[in-house]
């Protein structure tokens, strides 16, 4: 049975009967008929995912994993903040009339910096450290750029990635402000589960743990009846994921180079009410 699904499973659980409602009070998200999004939350939820033993995606419901690949090279390998390079429309409804999303997420990515040992965006100085200091622990990303805050059209809610090296293996920590936990939480941990698989097999190094801090941990009030199904289905075991090993450079993998073997799930059947 999937580690992914009994952690998720503990987290909703934990947040539906211990968790802070804040019906009473203001809130920014809205529903699309003008509601107000209310939530109920945990603060500072971690879970680890040791991807040695098992791929971390849910089988209690499906996850559109190629969608989610793309949305992850769009912002690490294409370092893109236009919808209008990506496959999916999931980011449409922060997007101006160009397609851009502001200064965020891939465009802060892709901002270099001078170093001694020569400029580097953010990306290429993890991969550059991943294979010439591999023993540093300065090898992190941050996207929570202050001086561009005003000029995102959403705040970056996973804004920082860490990676450590012990030995041959490649672990990271994956920082999110915010999470949406029925609609977000596994499509981020699937997502930089395979970026940090992805960064171990072009580093030459073998993947590890991935350990997932969030502080605010909510689950919306008109998702609540889908949590309780969700929590209800089958649990089945993890499939395994299967990488193109001849990638050896970051920037050739493409959604079609990963494959889902024996991936069984879950239908929810209905279309989420989406708060933005």
């Amino acid at each position: 049975m999937s580690k992914a699904d009994l952690i998720f499973i503990d987290n909703m659980t934990d947040i539906l009967q211990n968790g802070f409602w804040d019906t009473d009070l203001p809130v920014r998200p809205k529903w699309e008929d003008g509601t107000p999004a209310h939530t109920v939350k945990k603060f500072g939820i971690v879970n680890r995912y040791d991807l040695s033993k098992e791929f971390p995606i849910l089988t209690i419901r499906k996850l559109n994993f190629r969608a989610a690949i793309d949305e992850i090279l769009w912002i690490w390998q294409k370092k893109s903040n236009n919808v209008h390079d990506l496959n999916s429309h999931i980011w449409d409804s922060w997007a101006d009339e160009t397609g851009s999303i502001g200064k965020a997420y891939g465009y802060q990515l892709a901002q270099k910096h001078q170093y001694k040992e020569g400029e580097f965006d953010q990306v290429d100085r993890v991969l550059f450290d991943l294979k010439n200091n591999p023993q540093s622990r300065r090898i992190l990303t941050n996207i929570y750029n202050f001086a561009d805050l005003n000029e995102m059209h959403l705040y970056p809610c996973a804004y920082s990635m860490t990676f450590n090296v012990s030995g041959d293996t490649l672990n990271g920590i994956l920082n999110q402000r915010s999470n949406d936990m029925l609609v977000a939480n596994n499509w981020n941990v699937a997502q930089y589960a395979a970026l940090l698989m992805m960064f171990a097999q072009v580093s030459g190094l073998k993947a590890g743990e991935l350990v997932h801090v969030i502080a605010d941990a909510h689950i919306y009030d008109r998702h609540v009846p889908f949590v309780e199904t969700v929590l209800n289905n089958p649990i089945y075991d993890a499939p395994k994921l299967i990488m193109n090993p001849d990638i050896k450079d970051f920037y050739k993998f493409t959604p079609d180079d990963f494959e889902l073997i024996d991936y069984k799930y879950s239908v929810l059947g209905e279309r989420l009410p989406v708060a933005i």
